[in-house]
C-alpha cells in the first residue's frame, strides 16, 4: 500500500475528490491531509473520511524539519492540491520525483509565482485565449517548472467569463489528477 499525503491550502475540493478516489483502491491511500491555514475549509472536507489532518506554519514549513519529518512517517507521495506555498529544498529531495501539482493552466504559459485560480483565469481571458486547460507536474524549486507528466486543454467560447472557465477548468482537475496520481504509483510500484 503506498501512502500518499495532500498539502492544501483552500476549500479542499480536490482533496476529497482524490479522496474519495482512492477510497476502494487496494494500493493507494490518503494517509494524511497537511494544511497551512488552519481555517481552510479543506480540514472539515477530510474530517468526513476519517483522515488524520493536521497545520503548520511559516516555521514549521521553512525553518526546521517538522513537516518533512511528518510527511516521511505518514507518506511515499506528497500531492499538492491548491497549496500555495512554495516547497523547500529538504522536502523536494526527501520525495524526488513523488510531489505532484496541479496548475490551471497550459503551462508554462501563466505559471509562476501568483499565479492560481482565478488570476490565471482572468489573465486567459484577458490575452483573448481560444484553450486554456490543467498541467499536472513534478514539484521543484521553481513555481511550476518541474517536469510535466500530463496536460489537457478545453475549448474557451468568445461568451466564457471567469466563473465558466473555472468550471470547465475544475473538471479537467476532478476526472484526470487522481488518475495521473494512480498512473505514477502504478509505474513505480512495477520498477524492480
Amino acid at each position: 500500500m503506498k501512502r500518499i499525503a495532500i498539502l492544501a491550502s483552500g476549500n479542499g475540493t480536490n482533496a476529497e475528490n482524490i479522496i474519495q478516489y482512492f477510497q476502494k483502491s487496494s494500493f493507494v491511500k490518503v494517509s494524511k491531509v497537511l494544511s497551512n491555514k488552519s481555517g481552510a475549509g479543506v480540514l472539515a472536507r477530510v474530517a468526513k473520511y476519517g483522515i488524520p489532518s493536521e497545520c503548520f506554519n511559516k516555521e514549521d514549513f521553512y525553518g526546521s524539519d517538522i513537516v518533512l519529518e511528518n510527511l516521511k512517517i505518514h507518506a511515499d507521495y506528497v500531492i499538492l492540491a491548491g497549496f500555495l506555498w512554495k516547497i523547500p529544498s529538504n522536502i523536494i529531495h526527501a520525495f524526488h520525483q513523488k510531489i505532484l501539482n496541479i496548475h490551471p493552466s497550459l503551462l508554462p504559459k501563466y505559471g509562476g509565482r501568483g499565479m492560481y485560480g482565478a488570476h490565471v483565469h482572468r489573465s486567459v481571458l484577458a490575452n483573448k485565449e481560444s484553450t486554456s486547460g490543467i498541467t499536472i507536474h513534478f514539484v521543484n524549486e521553481e513555481y511550476d517548472k518541474g517536469a510535466i507528466l500530463f496536460q489537457q486543454s478545453v475549448k474557451i467560447q468568445e461568451t466564457d467569463n471567469e466563473h465558466d472557465l473555472a468550471s470547465k477548468i475544475h473538471e479537467l482537475e476532478y476526472f484526470h489528477y487522481p488518475r495521473v496520481i494512480e498512473q505514477l504509483v502504478t509505474k513505480d510500484l512495477k520498477k524492480p
